[in-house]
């Protein structure tokens, strides 16, 4: 069983099950959300059967819990919990939950293969075929990320500009952030990435943006309700990585979907501008042809 770690003060967490919590719920229910609630290190990570035990309940009345909080069963619903558990941790706390790795490399391929297939259930495809189709209709699109999930801002501002639309990333912080904000319209899409702990920048900008009239796309794994509440659209991404710091593969494999998706939608408008693109690199050699034995 893992240890229960001392965790900082999560109102997300009681918030959220308030959410989900039925009018009515029977006594044994009530000890299991007693349990998440006051232990979400050993819910987050813990199996059935041990929730079963610190409840005092059996493992059927586990997996009915999670079921009457709107899941399919414990592990659907444990995968919530931790991301939003993990978001109010410090990173050495983050490294300390997820102690020590024999295997660290190793260890990582394989939570980051997990992250795919959590990522390919539920209604991720339809979330990201509805975000596409706000970047077609944008008159351009600002994609705003702080820190490393930056990364994935470019590459996704990179692909969509390839495929014929108008995009940027945003990357500055406060005063890059308040800029594009300036000149935001009903017209633009903004695409806000923001996963683990949110970034205060992001989370403003999906606001102002709201506000403004632009349509938003967040792209996280902890459900904020101020973030639900203005995305137009919202797609959920599985982040965690077995070390400080958060994984960025599902991330990335979400907004490669999304602008997949985009280039499907005018075809010939993304043949067209990766043709100009592909001339413009060969007029400027930017690729090397060493011939490769």
């Amino acid at each position: 069983m893992l240890p229960l770690m001392p965790s900082s003060t999560n109102p997300d967490l009681q918030s959220w099950l308030n959410e989900r919590r039925p009018e009515r719920v029977g006594r044994k229910t009530a000890a299991v959300l007693s349990v998440v609630a006051s232990q979400p290190a050993r819910a987050s990570y813990g199996t059935v059967q041990e929730i079963a035990v610190l409840a005092s309940v059996n493992i059927a009345t586990v997996t009915r819990t999670a079921q009457a909080l709107g899941f399919g069963g414990w592990s659907e619903f444990q995968r919530d919990l931790r991301a939003i558990y993990l978001s109010h941790l410090s990173a050495p706390e983050v490294a300390q939950q997820h102690g020590s790795l024999g295997r660290p490399a190793a260890g990582s391929l394989q939570q980051d293969r997990e992250n795919l297939v959590l990522l390919g259930r539920g209604d991720g495809a339809t979330n990201m075929q509805a975000a596409a189709a706000l970047l077609a209709r944008a008159r351009r699109t600002w994609v705003v990320a702080e820190g490393s999930f930056a990364a994935v801002a470019l590459a996704m501002a990179h692909n969509t500009r390839l495929a014929g639309y108008e995009a940027e990333a945003v990357l500055e912080g406060g005063v890059g952030i308040a800029n594009r904000l300036a000149q935001t319209t009903k017209d633009d899409t903004v695409v806000v990435i923001s996963l683990w702990r949110l970034y205060q920048g992001s989370v403003h900008a999906a606001k102002e943006s709201r506000k403004r009239g632009a349509k938003v796309v967040v792209v996280t794994d902890v459900v904020s309700p101020v973030l639900r509440d203005v995305a137009d659209v919202l797609v959920t991404v599985p982040a965690e990585g077995v070390a400080f710091f958060p994984s960025l593969t599902g991330s990335i494999a979400a907004v490669q979907a999304i602008v997949s998706e985009l280039a499907a939608l005018d075809a010939e408008r993304t043949r067209a501008s990766v043709q100009a693109a592909e001339d413009e690199w060969r007029e400027f050699s930017l690729l090397h042809h060493e011939i490769r034995h």
